[in-house]
């Protein structure tokens, strides 16, 4: 049993990062920091954009526009860690 909650802990854990790099990558992005028509820039932010925007965007309709500023990973990024936290101090404990 063990096992399986530290592949869910490392699950959440990837994704944190995942997160983390979209966003920066969005933002070097936006100030044109990147070169966008680089086939392996382009590719990397494809990926970043596929593997997080099926969970941001439900969030983005919930939230309220703030303008230019997007709340809705830093939202996931606070559900991850209770996820994480709940996991070790509540499930687990009842389970071993």
């Amino acid at each position: 049993m063990l096992a399986l909650f530290q592949t869910i802990d490392l699950a959440l854990n990837l994704y944190t990062w995942v997160l983390i790099a979209s966003a920066i990558f969005s933002w070097l992005f936006a100030f044109n920091v990147i070169n966008s028509r680089n086939q392996f820039v382009d590719a990397i932010g494809r990926f970043l954009y596929n593997v997080t925007e099926p969970v941001l965007r439900p969030l983005r309709r919930i939230l309220p526009n703030l303008g230019g500023i997007d709340i809705s990973p830093v939202i996931v990024l606070l559900i991850i860690f209770f996820l994480r936290s709940f996991l070790w101090t509540t499930l687990y404990p009842m389970v071993a």
